[in-house]
C-alpha cells in the first residue's frame, strides 16, 4: 500500500511534532509513509471565505501531489473533510473534466487519522503507553463532516497507562472556526472560554483533540489562565511508548515537517 501523509498548513508552519508523531506511529505499525514535498494548502480556507475559483490551482497542485497514492492520511478533520467533500465542488465549478476526474481520485482516499487507523489498518491498539488524565474534544469537522465517530475514542481507550475522563458538552464547538474567529472574535473567544471551563471540570492534566487548530484556540484560553493544562494532538499521545513517552512541545515555527520524510 502506498501510503502520503498531508501535513496541513498549520501543523507545517507550526506544530511539526504532529507530523512526525504521525509517521513514527504509522513506521511503528508497518506502513511505508511518503511525504510528496509538492504538496500545499488543501484550498479550504478559500473554499471557507467564498473564494472558490481562487482555490481550483490549489486542489490541482493537491491532486497532482497526491496521484497515485492508495491512502493520503492527514491529522486533521477539518482538511480531510476538505479533500473529501470541497474538492469536488470546486473542481465541478472549474468545468476542467480532467480536474473532476482527479478528485474522484484523490477525494475517497483521504482519511483523518483516526480513520485509517481503525478503518483501513484495523487496529484500536497501537501500542501506546501515556499514563496521565485525558480528556478528548471531538472537532466539529471530524465529527460532522467526516463522521468519525468514537474511533478517536477507541484508540485512546486502548492505551495504556491513560485515564480517559469525559469532556462536559463534548460536542460543543470549540469557536475557533478558522476565519470565523477573527470575524466574530467576541463570540468565538465566548465560546473557547465555555470549552476551557468544561476542560478545567474535568481535572484532565492534557487535552487532546484530531486538529491542532482548535487545540491553539483553547490551549491558548488555558494558557492565559494558568489552568495548568496541556494541549496534545492524538497523533502524539498514540505515538508515545514507554520509551519515549509524547511531550508536545507546541508551536516551533522555523521547523519544518518537511523534514520529517
Amino acid at each position: 500500500m502506498r501510503v502520503a501523509l498531508q501535513i496541513t498548513c498549520v501543523n507545517d508552519a507550526m506544530f511539526p511534532d504532529t507530523g512526525k508523531a504521525v509517521v513514527r506511529l504509522l513506521r511503528r505499525l508497518g506502513v511505508d509513509v511518503d511525504f510528496p514535498q509538492a504538496q500545499t494548502c488543501c484550498g479550504q480556507p478559500m473554499v471557507n471565505t467564498g473564494y472558490l475559483d481562487e482555490a481550483v490551482p490549489v486542489v490541482r497542485t493537491f491532486v497532482d501531489a497526491f496521484a497515485g497514492y492508495d491512502a493520503i492520511v492527514t491529522p486533521s478533520g477539518s482538511c480531510a473533510g476538505s479533500a473529501r467533500h470541497q474538492h469536488s465542488i470546486v473542481a465541478e465549478r472549474s468545468g476542467d473534466p480532467a480536474l473532476v476526474a482527479a478528485v474522484a481520485e484523490t477525494a475517497p482516499r483521504t482519511y483523518e487519522l483516526s480513520e485509517f487507523l481503525v478503518d483501513v489498518l484495523g487496529v484500536t491498539d497501537v501500542g501506546a503507553y501515556f499514563p496521565h488524565r485525558v480528556t478528548y474534544h471531538p472537532t466539529c469537522h471530524s465529527l460532522r463532516m467526516l463522521g468519525v465517530g468514537d474511533r478517536p475514542r477507541q484508540l485512546l481507550e486502548a492505551v495504556r497507562g491513560i485515564q480517559l475522563v469525559d469532556l462536559p458538552n463534548a460536542t460543543e464547538c470549540c469557536g475557533f472556526g478558522g476565519t470565523f474567529a477573527l470575524k466574530n472574535a467576541d463570540t468565538s473567544i465566548a465560546m473557547g472560554a465555555d470549552k476551557a471551563r468544561h476542560v478545567r471540570d474535568t481535572g484532565a492534566e492534557v487535552l487532546v483533540a484530531g486538529d491542532n487548530s482548535c487545540l491553539m484556540h483553547v490551549g491558548g484560553l488555558l494558557s492565559r489562565e494558568r489552568a495548568g493544562v496541556r494541549v496534545m494532538h492524538l497523533a502524539e499521545v498514540l505515538a508515545a511508548t514507554e520509551d519515549s513517552e509524547g511531550e508536545s512541545s507546541g508551536p516551533a515555527v522555523g521547523e519544518r515537517a518537511g523534514d520529517l520524510a
